[in-house]
């Protein structure tokens, strides 16, 4: 164990970036526990106000992040100062993305349907953190061999091609597949190869005057959101808490 620790963990710096993980991943789990005890009336928490200002804690979240990031910029990360760094951005990061639907609405939107985004906000980016973690690099450069990547031309085609099948996903209204494509290989040229959601950008433009191509992509989204929205819902409330029934317009305690 302490081989590995030292091998894949010390030796690449990656100590501030497991820090500011789990920094980030406990924050989030924290705040959730503590907004939902005031949600319920229990406990000695409370909103946190001044002068009847409703202080938000993406705000605290905004100022940890500035100064974490800040500070991590102007760290050795093999370093003490780097790692205090990565845990404050960690923290920080861990607040804002929490409240990451209300950014989005610029609305109070936290215990709504919309609040879900927050949730989906969270788990992206600590599934993307925990790969980087692993090893992937963007754009699939760590799969090449060490001919290739001295290759500079191997290496640039490389990404932009998957970075090519990212966007290509994204406009096709595939935003998770999207993001995860750029660190993952082959993942985005999934997304590329397969039908457009209605709505999305490239459905728009490219299915317009097909309406076989119509049918058949929203037949396929009805069915995958069929299959897939109730449970995605169901962990989305286990981890986030379940939303109000109320207008979204109605602030939450939080």
């Amino acid at each position: 164990m302490g081989h590995w620790w030292e091998r894949n963990i010390l030796e690449p710096g990656k100590l501030p970036l497991l820090l500011a993980l789990a920094a980030f991943m406990l924050t989030f789990v924290v705040t959730r526990v503590i907004t939902r005890l005031i949600r319920a009336g229990k406990g000695p928490f409370g909103n946190v106000k001044a002068g009847g200002l409703h202080i938000h804690h993406v705000v605290p979240g905004v100022v940890l992040t500035v100064v974490g990031g800040f500070g991590a910029v102007a760290s050795d990360r093999h370093g003490a100062g780097g790692g205090v760094a990565a845990v404050v951005f960690g923290m920080g990061a861990g607040l804002v993305l929490d409240e990451f639907a209300l950014i989005l609405h610029l609305d109070d939107v936290y215990w709504t349907a919309e609040g879900r985004k927050s949730v989906e906000a969270v788990v992206l980016t600590a599934a993307l953190v925990g790969l980087l973690l692993a090893g992937f690099v963007p754009f699939g450069v760590n799969d090449l061999s060490e001919q290739e990547l001295q290759d500079r031309g191997s290496v640039i085609g490389t990404i932009a091609m998957n970075f090519l099948f990212a966007l290509i996903a994204l406009s096709k209204g595939k935003a998770r597949i999207a993001v995860f494509g750029a660190v993952v290989p082959l993942v985005a040229l999934v997304g590329a190869i397969r039908l457009a959601r209605p709505g999305s950008l490239w459905a728009r433009r490219f299915y317009g005057r097909r309406p076989r191509a119509r049918a058949k992509a929203a037949l396929r989204a009805y069915r995958h959101d069929r299959r897939w929205s109730g449970p995605r819902r169901a962990v989305q409330d286990w981890i986030g808490g379940k939303p109000d029934s109320r207008p979204s317009r109605l602030p939450g305690p939080h």
